[in-house]
C-alpha cells in the first residue's frame, strides 16, 4: 500500500493524538500487567471455570467489570493471548478519534493486491472504494481483513495503533503485524497479544468513558451491536433481555475470542472479554465455550 501526503498527515495526526491522550491520563492509575497467574474471581467461580477449560480442552482468560459497581470477575485475567480480530474495534476507535465525522465519508482507494483472506465486504469493491465509515463497518461487524488493514493504514500502521493504546493507558499490549499475519500466533509469542484485563480495559475506555467525544463513541456502539459474528458466543451466554456490543476474534491455536459491552435493563454497562486458545496449531475453535464463560459471569455479578 504506497505512503501518501494523506497517509503522512495521518501518521503524524495519531501521534499527537496518542500524546494528548497521554497527558490527559497522566495523572490517572496507569494501567497495570497483572501476573501470568493472577486469578482474581472467587474460588468458587475459579473452580466452574477451571472446569470449564478441562470440558472444552482450552486455555480460557475471563475479565469482566461492571461499570456501575465496580464489582470484577477474572480468570487468567493477566495471562497473553493472541487478541486476533478483536483489534478492528480498538482501530476502529483510533481512526474515530483521529478524524472528524465529516472526514469519515471520505472515500478511500486500494487495488486487488491489497485484498487479503476473509475479506468478504472489501473484495466487492476495488472498482470504486469505500469511505471510512463504512470500512471501519466492514472490520467491525463482518471481521473483513482488508478493512483491518485499511485501518491500520489510516492510522500509520501498527505502531500507530500502539501508540493510541499507550495514550489511553495500555502498555501491556503488543501491536506488531497486521492481517492476516497476526493471526499466525504460537504459545509463548508475545507479538500482537494482550491480556483479558487489559483488552477489556481499552473496550470500555473507548466505548464506554470519555476518550471518545459522544457522537464518535456512539458511532463505535452502533457497529459493535450489529455486529454479525458474535452470535453464538457472549452474546449467546447472556440473558435475551440483554443489548450486546462485542468483537469477536480467531487464529491459530484454537484461538477464539469475544471482547463486549453489555448492556442489562436499569443497569450500567458490564464490559467483558474472553479469551481461549488450545495446545495444537490446527485445533478447532468453539464458540460454546465463550457462551458458557458469560454465563458464569453473568451469575458471578449477580445482574439479571
Amino acid at each position: 500500500m504506497p505512503v501518501t501526503n494523506h497517509l503522512l498527515r495521518r501518521a503524524f495526526a495519531v501521534a499527537l493524538v496518542a500524546t494528548a491522550l497521554t497527558a490527559c491520563t497522566a495523572e490517572a492509575a496507569p494501567t497495570s500487567t497483572p501476573s501470568s497467574t493472577a486469578v482474581s474471581a472467587p474460588a468458587s467461580r475459579s473452580h466452574e471455570f477451571a472446569e470449564l477449560e478441562k470440558a472444552f480442552t482450552a486455555r480460557l482468560g475471563v475479565y469482566a467489570i461492571d461499570t456501575g459497581t465496580g464489582r470484577e470477575v477474572g480468570y487468567r485475567d493477566g495471562e497473553r493471548f493472541a487478541y486476533a480480530s478483536t483489534h478492528k474495534a480498538l482501530s476502529a476507535a483510533a481512526v474515530l478519534q483521529l478524524n472528524t465525522v465529516p472526514e469519515l465519508e471520505e472515500v478511500v482507494h486500494y487495488t486487488a493486491a491489497d485484498v487479503v483472506s476473509n475479506s468478504p465486504v472489501t473484495e466487492k469493491h476495488v472498482d470504486t472504494g469505500m469511505t471510512l465509515r463504512e470500512i471501519a463497518d466492514a472490520a467491525i461487524r463482518f471481521s473483513d481483513n482488508t478493512a483491518g488493514n485499511l485501518l491500520f493504514r489510516e492510522l500509520g500502521g501498527p505502531t500507530a495503533l500502539g501508540a493510541f493504546l499507550r495514550g489511553i493507558g495500555d502498555t501491556t499490549s503488543h501491536v506488531d503485524r497486521i492481517e492476516p499475519e497476526l493471526n499466525d500466533t504460537f504459545p509463548g509469542d508475545l507479538r500482537d497479544t494482550s491480556t483479558p484485563k487489559v483488552l477489556a480495559e481499552d473496550l470500555r475506555a473507548v466505548a464506554v468513558d470519555g476518550v471518545l467525544p459522544a457522537d464518535k463513541r456512539e458511532i463505535l456502539l452502533d457497529l459493535l451491536r450489529r455486529n454479525t459474528t458474535g452470535g453464538n458466543t457472549i452474546r449467546a451466554g447472556v440473558p435475551a433481555s440483554w443489548v450486546v456490543g462485542d468483537k469477536t476474534g480467531s487464529a491459530a491455536y484454537g484461538t477464539r475470542n469475544d471482547i463486549a459491552v453489555l448492556w442489562p435493563p436499569h443497569h450500567a454497562p458490564i464490559v467483558l472479554a474472553v479469551l481461549s486458545d488450545r495446545a495444537t496449531i490446527d485445533a478447532t475453535r468453539d464458540d460454546a465455550l465463550l457462551a458458557r464463560a458469560a454465563e458464569v459471569v453473568v451469575d458471578a455479578l449477580h445482574v439479571r
